[in-house]
């Protein structure tokens, strides 16, 4: 269970909604080692971490290097103390169509997005075991369920993903280990994911609709820290994705080949001249947020309820208990109504004699 002075890593923090689930710490004084690529996204997120009550260290890393991420866990326990929550987010993308990807593209998003989380989640485990304690956070997506068209890349590795989580999950169960991983599933995001990410349509992309943003899910993520959940679904349209995959995966397909072109295509013409991050970080500070903040949601009674569905469970049930009570009762008094009449019209027709012994009758 985290606490105001846990040790918590988080990969990609230079930016988007790694750098959110920062700030979230930080809010609860944590001491956060910030790993990504680009320096300046770092040391602003430093500043961000310790104006907000944090403390924070920053260690440049390429989480797609095993190397690189084992001497950033060693660097931070060094400088911070003993790691208590190990958050793999860092990711890549490339938006194309499967039959426009490059070998050396699929390869690297892979390594980065999948890889990434493989060795950070080794890193961690390589502290936590022989302490019996830890919680290991793989910041996941609907996508981790069900792939759509032009991300083919990240949809593999956000399935990867689930099945090494789900792998490592039984493999602790088995040993009996305190050691925890949870797998947070993400929806659509108002993140600098669409600002940098290689693009190769013929529009810049955009997140599909309901778009959240950032520090939505990274609350979650702080949540999560707390809380042994095995799996947290992000947003109503997290939940609605997989479980129309899981009942009609078919009419989903149909679906996506319609819509999830246009739904991922922004208005107006591409621009074929920004940097994306793919190889190596574009240069400078970005921020949390991509550009869609006008139509991103910034709470959600769904996390709410995720969050809180066992104090809803037992508001519920108290709830049915009391209302099982009335019924009860209702049902008593009307038997006992029912009973009582009997006596009325006998006392009405009856003589005197079956009268006065009617009357003698007890109550019911």
């Amino acid at each position: 269970m985290a606490n105001t002075r846990d040790v918590v890593v988080i990969t990609g923090a230079s930016a988007g909604h790694g750098r959110a689930v920062a700030r979230s710490f930080a809010r609860e004084g944590a001491k956060i080692g910030l790993l990504a690529r680009g320096r300046e996204g770092l040391e602003a997120a430093k500043r961000e971490v310790e104006s907000l009550g944090g403390e924070a260290l920053v260690v440049p890393t390429d989480v797609s290097d095993a190397d690189q991420v084992e001497a950033a866990a060693r660097a931070v326990e060094a400088e911070l103390g003993p790691i208590s929550v190990w958050v793999n987010n860092a990711m890549v993308s490339v938006f194309s169509p499967v039959k426009t990807l490059r070998p050396e593209e699929i390869a690297r998003v892979t390594e980065v997005t999948y890889l990434g989380y493989v060795y950070g989640t080794m890193a961690a485990l390589r502290r936590m075991l022989p302490r019996d304690r830890g919680v290991i956070i793989q910041v996941g997506s609907a996508l981790a369920y069900r792939g759509i068209p032009l991300q083919a890349a990240y949809c593999g590795a956000k399935h990867a993903i689930e099945g090494f989580t789900e792998s490592l999950r039984t493999e602790l169960l088995h040993d009996k280990s305190r050691v925890r991983v949870t797998m947070v599933q993400m929806p659509a995001m108002n993140t600098t994911q669409f600002s940098w990410s290689k693009n190769k349509m013929n529009h810049n992309p955009k997140p599909v609709p309901p778009i959240y943003e950032p520090e939505v899910a990274a609350r979650v993520v702080v949540w999560a820290a707390r809380h042994n959940r095995r799996e947290i679904d992000v947003g109503g349209s997290t939940v609605a994705a997989i479980l129309a995959n899981k009942i009609a995966p078919g009419i989903l397909d149909h679906y996506l080949a319609r819509n999830g072109y246009r739904s991922q295509e922004a208005h107006g013409p591409v621009d074929r001249a920004r940097p994306d991050n793919l190889w190596r970080p574009v240069p400078g500070d970005h921020g949390v947020h991509g550009p869609f903040a006008d139509r991103s949601i910034r709470r959600s009674p769904e996390v709410w309820t995720t969050l809180h569905r066992g104090t809803i469970a037992i508001l519920a049930g108290v709830g049915l208990g009391l209302a099982g009570l009335s019924v009860a009762g209702l049902r008593r008094r009307r038997a006992a109504q029912a009973r009582r009449p009997t006596i009325a019209p006998a006392i009405a027709s009856g003589s005197d004699e079956h009268v006065a012994r009617l009357r003698e009758l007890p109550a019911m």
